[in-house]
């Protein structure tokens, strides 16, 4: 059984995560991490940059994650936060 959070929601560990948006560099994506948190939707910054040591490795994008039930209501605030790319699948 899946732990629930306060929203009865599952946890980022039980849940499908899509990407909403992709990112030039990690900075931009934190940035929208932190406008979607502030509206109690979870997000995950992921980018293949060896943890952080290796920045140069962003050539396809840093994602950023959310639970799918979130994703609609992630996208309409980041429309109205920033402009992220493309997703880059």
């Amino acid at each position: 059984m899946p732990v629930v959070t306060h929203k009865n929601r599952p946890t980022m560990n039980d849940a499908e995560l899509v990407v909403v948006a992709t990112f030039l560099n990690r900075i931009d994506a934190e940035l929208a991490q932190g406008a979607l948190e502030a509206a109690d939707i979870k997000a995950i910054v992921s980018a293949d940059d060896a943890g952080g040591l290796r920045p140069g490795l962003w050539l396809g994008g840093v994602r950023l994650l959310v639970r799918a039930e979130d994703a609609e209501e992630a996208g309409a605030i980041l429309g109205r936060q920033i402009s992220p790319l493309p997703d880059a699948r």
